[in-house]
């Protein structure tokens, strides 16, 4: 039985198929980090806006399911998750100011450390890879109906931001087609 209450995976004969949640966030990270320093160098309006939505679907749908994972599955992990929500929500609230892109770029390299030097090996242990699988799976789906902008005031816990966040989202991508913004470093 999983630990983080994730429906099974389908059945593929023997295998087990997908990207776990180290694998979808740590690429992720990578395209932030890049993102990063593509805006410092640039300070386009567009690569800014691009990083701001990257970073908001990042972390929206890191508090869907990370957070949740890390509060069950890892000894300890109220106190990890509540400290990795609070400097989220120090960085959505950095973030509604774009002219302080060298601040926000520096929070995102100090989350991608925070990341990669604690939670991903905490999970990697105490987590079955199945449900890393199912985990990578959902924070995939929940960044592409995440919000593109930052709103630092939305829950920050299940149920609430996985009903809050989508409809968030709904309303910014409308915003963003309305307004011509780039939100995908494809479009760059």
């Amino acid at each position: 039985m999983s630990d983080v209450n994730l429906p099974p995976l389908p059945p593929i004969g023997d295998t087990i198929s997908g990207r776990s949640v180290v694998d979808v966030l740590s690429e992720q990270h990578r395209e932030l980090i890049s993102l990063g320093a593509r805006a410092l160098a640039d300070d386009s309006a567009k690569v800014r806006s691009v990083l701001i939505a990257t970073l908001s679907r990042h972390l929206s749908a890191e508090e869907q399911y990370l957070y949740p994972a890390v509060r069950t599955a890892v000894p300890d992990g109220d106190r990890i998750a509540d400290r990795e929500l609070a400097e989220d929500r120090e960085l959505l609230t950095l973030m509604q100011d774009e002219n302080r892109l060298a601040e926000i770029v520096a929070a995102v390299e100090r989350h991608v450390e925070a990341d990669a030097g604690e939670l991903f090996p905490l999970l990697e242990q105490m987590v079955p890879a199945e449900d890393m699988i199912r985990l990578g799976n959902r924070v995939e789906m929940a960044a592409e109906a995440a919000p593109t902008r930052p709103h630092p005031r939305s829950p920050v816990s299940p149920p609430w931001n996985k009903l809050v966040d989508p409809l968030l989202g709904v309303i910014d991508k409308v915003r963003d087609v309305a307004t011509s913004r780039t939100t995908y470093a494809r479009d760059l």
